[in-house]
């Protein structure tokens, strides 16, 4: 998301790089090569400004000698640089050569090891805490829309989980302040390392209904109870989804063909529709158990908000059957509530 602020950090754009590992230890090996090889062209063309405490001769081997000890160190002192150009050389030349060196040995063992090694202590204190979680598969257009409702209606960043296939996405997503995933989410392993097994609900947005499909196949593997919701593409693939596991399926485009039907009856029915799905909207459509206080008494007595129905079973019942007249043990209801509602009032699912 842009900000018109001038205190909001400047915008990174990122690419996939152009080498691979070994690429670019090979081009960090030939630059550390070549700055060797000005200090060792500097140090021989200017030999008789060094003088060899041992024998009085600065020779061939002496020179390169010389060099890789003033390189990667300060030099023994048995061959010393006598004149101010020798001093010079080696004070603006070998000098910033040394510190190049060494930047690109630390840079490179980073890489190799201590990188790797980090974000694999760093994974596992993470996972460590991914319990009743939400995790969201794909972070296009929808999974990013998803990812900022749940933090308008208070969940905490650190409570969401987003798996993609796209770095660029990821970096995106760990910016809102969530977990962030790179992999392939049609895969046990992936799916694993979301801690799909302490989750408490899984959101599934990919650009595919194929890949909607294989992930919630993973997941509902894994996870026998977890409510899963997911978006289609394609009408005809609805059933297929759900038998997959889905909970819940979400059709954007039917969706949208519902709320352009409503709204030729007036705006504010669309209006309506759009303040209970959102968050920023006045009142909010919540589901929650039924409380011990309210058993036997009918729907419309419930002082949390306004019940619209009730779920008993595999059955729905509305606010105007009569099986909603008398509310039971284990019914869950389905209530609008005022936004700002205190979350001690509404003992939301």
């Amino acid at each position: 998301m842009l900000k018109n602020d001038a205190t909001t950090a400047p915008i990174i754009a990122r690419q996939k790089p152009r080498l691979n590992i070994w690429q670019s230890l090979w081009l960090r090996g030939v630059l550390v090569l070549v700055l060797l090889g000005i200090a060792l062209t500097g140090h021989w063309l200017d030999r008789k400004g060094l003088h060899d405490n041992t024998d009085g001769v600065v020779s061939f081997s002496d020179v390169v000698y010389f060099t890789a000890i003033t390189v990667t160190t300060v030099g023994y002192g048995d061959i010393t640089p006598v004149t101010d150009r020798a001093r010079m050389f080696d004070t603006f030349v070998v000098t910033p050569v040394r510190l190049f060196i060494w930047i690109i040995f630390f840079g490179t063992a980073y890489t190799l090891a201590l990188k790797s090694t980090w974000e694999q202590i760093r994974t596992r204190m993470i996972r460590k805490g991914l319990k009743n979680h939400i995790i969201v598969y794909g972070y296009g257009s929808t999974g990013e829309a998803a990812v900022g409702e749940l933090l308008r209606q208070g969940v905490k960043p650190q409570s969401i989980v987003v798996v993609d296939s796209n770095a660029a996405r990821i970096a995106q997503a760990i910016e809102c302040g969530v977990t962030g995933i790179e992999g392939d989410a049609t895969y046990n392993a992936t799916q694993d390392a979301a801690c799909i097994k302490t989750a408490r609900a899984v959101m599934v947005a990919t650009h595919r209904d194929d890949s909607t499909v294989l992930i919630v196949l993973s997941a509902r593997q894994m996870n026998a109870t977890v409510p899963i919701s997911a978006t289609v593409r394609a009408t005809e693939n609805e059933d297929l989804i759900r038998q997959a596991g889905a909970d819940n399926i979400i059709n954007p485009v039917s969706m949208g063909g519902h709320l352009l039907a409503r709204a030729s009856e007036g705006r504010h029915v669309a209006e309506c529709i759009a303040d209970l799905a959102s968050a920023d909207g006045q009142v909010v459509m919540r589901e929650r158990e039924v409380s011990a206080g309210e058993i036997g008494k009918p729907l419309s007595d419930i002082t949390t908000g306004m019940g619209l129905r009730i779920s008993r079973g595999s059955h729905i019942h509305g606010y105007w059957d009569r099986a909603a007249q008398s509310l039971k043990a284990g019914d869950i209801i389905v209530e609008i509530v005022r936004t700002d509602a205190p979350p001690s009032s509404v003992q939301a699912r």
